[in-house]
């Protein structure tokens, strides 16, 4: 019999695990989620559950798919987000409103990680929810919190969050948010650059269209065109995707345009205009 691979070894003599043991531990873990995602579904219990599930979410492998089969369970999820919505507009959202909906958020990203339930969570239409907190515009600490937590939800749907994020920056309105602070350009910006990196493994020219645009687009906000001379990816240029998009001159067009506002070219040569203009060439 070949060995088996590490971390996947057999233990050694010296460490010995008991017949069984692993198992038992396991099962105590899942009888543990198991019960708290019952507590969602009492409102007396839920801001305790939702905490503890929160913080846990890590050790319980299968709590994606628990939550998500578990009757009325997303519905209980559902029904934290949009009790918040009242206290949108105008803003007196509490720290510790906002705390209890973050743990609901919490719950919904892994449900939204997790490639046995990311289908049917997107088409269940859930991050059509979450628009609305990304809407807001206060700077207290309750509300960054809030769209920082919803952008994580985004954020794991990786593929889709593209789109969803070109949706946002298209509209002037959706860049200056972005822009606004680090913490959501780096959110969006750390998105984008790992489908980049994928994207060189398994290319794909209709996602690469969107990434690019995404990034053309921040790059006409001046302090996210700063930011961008140092983490753009090099793949976007050095020529990484030119075969992906030999056939496509529009998405072309769009990396010029990065790459020229990245490194000032534009701005060079919008100079150069103006002077040409004030000396009557």
């Amino acid at each position: 019999m070949s060995k088996l691979p590490l971390p996947f070894a057999a233990p050694s003599p010296s460490a010995p695990v008991a017949a069984g043991a692993v198992q038992p531990v396991k099962d105590r873990k899942m009888a543990s989620a198991e019960q708290l995602v019952l507590d969602l579904l009492d409102p007396h219990l839920r801001e305790n559950a939702l905490l503890d599930l929160s913080k846990k979410r890590e050790i319980f492998q299968d709590l994606a798919p628990l939550l998500w089969n578990s009757y009325g369970t997303i519905a209980a999820l559902l029904q934290e987000i949009v009790s918040i919505y009242p206290y949108l507009s105008p803003p007196t959202l509490s720290p510790g409103a906002s705390n209890r909906v973050c743990n609901a958020l919490a719950l919904l990203q892994c449900v939204a990680s997790h490639p046995d339930t990311r289908i049917h969570f997107l088409n269940a239409h859930i991050p059509l929810y979450l628009y609305p907190f990304l809407n807001t515009t206060s700077k207290t600490r309750p509300f960054e919190y809030l769209r920082l937590t919803s952008l994580g939800v985004i954020g794991a749907l990786v593929k889709v969050a593209t789109f969803i994020v070109q949706k946002i920056l298209l509209d002037d309105v959706g860049l200056r948010y972005i822009c606004a602070t680090a913490d959501r350009f780096y959110a969006v910006g750390q998105v984008l650059g790992s489908m980049v990196t994928s994207l060189a493994e398994q290319p794909s020219t209709r996602l690469l269209k969107h990434i690019i645009r995404c990034y053309q687009r921040l790059s006409e906000h001046p302090r996210a065109c700063d930011s961008l001379k140092n983490c753009l990816p090099d793949m976007l240029k050095d020529g990484t995707f030119n075969n992906c998009l030999r056939d496509d001159p529009g998405t072309r067009e769009w990396l010029q345009q990065l790459q020229d506002n990245v490194s000032g070219a534009k701005r060079v040569a919008n100079l150069h205009a103006r002077l040409d203009h004030m000396m009557g060439n």
